[in-house]
């Protein structure tokens, strides 16, 4: 058993991973939209369930995530769960250094049909931002999204899943009801300093301008492949987010505009393939390991959300 969590761990250790688990601002790891489901009519459901996450998050450019997160499931009667995340996240990067709460996840997943060879559930949720994403460096620089440790958005969040022994389809929808208050523009970027650094400065133009973004809607499509055993498991699978109105911002002038009117392709699909592998050490316990890898992505993403690869451990216990 050591052995087996010593694999695990270092898998996680020396894999580049992500802080999202999917590129995506949060929802495919909600309810119905969650990978690798299980589906076991013998087996007891369990009123309530923690489970702890680790992971670190290597960005297209220089900052590292750190992030750990609580995510509790209660039953609520038969057919419905209570899905409640909290996590917490740490950034690194040449900008700057950033901690604290990250945006908090509902969601309440009802099943709406069960029989011996399928389910299908529903779910309905949001997430709730902890902060309006507009940290600034020491100097009073507004740092980029890339280092917020929230989007600074309401979301609202529904998807539906179809599970059986082999397969999982699911697919959800995540619209912003807002727009964050980040001010990042690299146009003012050290402004205020007689004498800037050119170095750090053409740095800083490889961020996306964000002041007041508004993110656009996104879709996704879950598919995947489960193999379970008596205590081992592992699944296979796909998943597309495509981007369906674009991202919207206030420019150095002053004026709201859609990233794709200038010409930029914030929509768009960002896909990866996903593969997990678990093991249950009881009834009660187990652990998982999840890794995915980006097959294409967005060609801009002013929320800082792009991700080359992603893995993470996860600890569950259900009581």
């Amino acid at each position: 058993m050591k052995k087996l969590l010593f694999s695990f761990l270092a898998l996680v250790s020396f894999h580049p991973v992500s802080s999202q688990g999917c590129s995506d601002a949060g929802f495919c790891t909600m309810g119905a939209m969650k990978p690798d489901q299980p589906f076991n009519k013998r087996t007891t459901v369990k009123l309530r369930t923690l489970e702890v996450s680790f992971y670190r998050g290597e960005t297209t450019l220089t900052p590292i995530v750190y992030v750990a997160t609580a995510d509790f499931n209660f039953s609520v009667g038969r057919k419905n769960t209570l899905q409640v995340k909290v996590p917490f996240q740490h950034v690194e990067g040449r900008l700057a250094k950033t901690s604290s709460l990250s945006d908090l996840s509902l969601c309440f997943t009802r099943n709406i049909y069960s029989s011996d060879q399928f389910d299908i559930n529903l779910s309905v949720g949001g997430k709730i931002p902890t902060n309006h994403s507009d940290f600034s460096t020491s100097d009073g620089n507004a740092l980029p999204m890339y280092y917020q440790t929230s989007l600074g958005t309401w979301d609202l969040i529904s998807g539906i899943s179809l599970i059986n022994r082999h397969w999982l389809i699911a697919t959800g929808i995540q619209i912003p009801l807002n727009s964050n208050k980040n001010n990042f523009d690299w146009h003012r970027w050290d402004a205020n300093n007689p004498t800037p650094d050119p170095v750090e400065q053409d740095y800083v133009k490889n961020y996306a301008n964000a002041t007041g973004l508004r993110r656009g809607t996104d879709v996704m499509l879950r598919v995947e492949r489960n193999f379970r055993f008596s205590r081992f498991n592992c699944s296979v699978g796909l998943l597309p987010i495509y981007r369906i109105t674009p991202d919207v911002i206030t420019n150095v002038a002053g004026v709201r505009t859609s990233y794709d009117l200038q010409g930029n392709k914030a929509m768009g699909l960002a896909m990866s393939w996903i593969v997990t592998t678990g093991y249950n050490f009881n009834v009660r316990s187990g652990i998982k390991l999840l890794i995915g890898h980006k097959i294409t992505q967005r060609k801009f993403s002013p929320d800082g959300l792009t991700r080359e690869s992603v893995a993470s451990i996860t600890y569950s216990y259900r009581f």
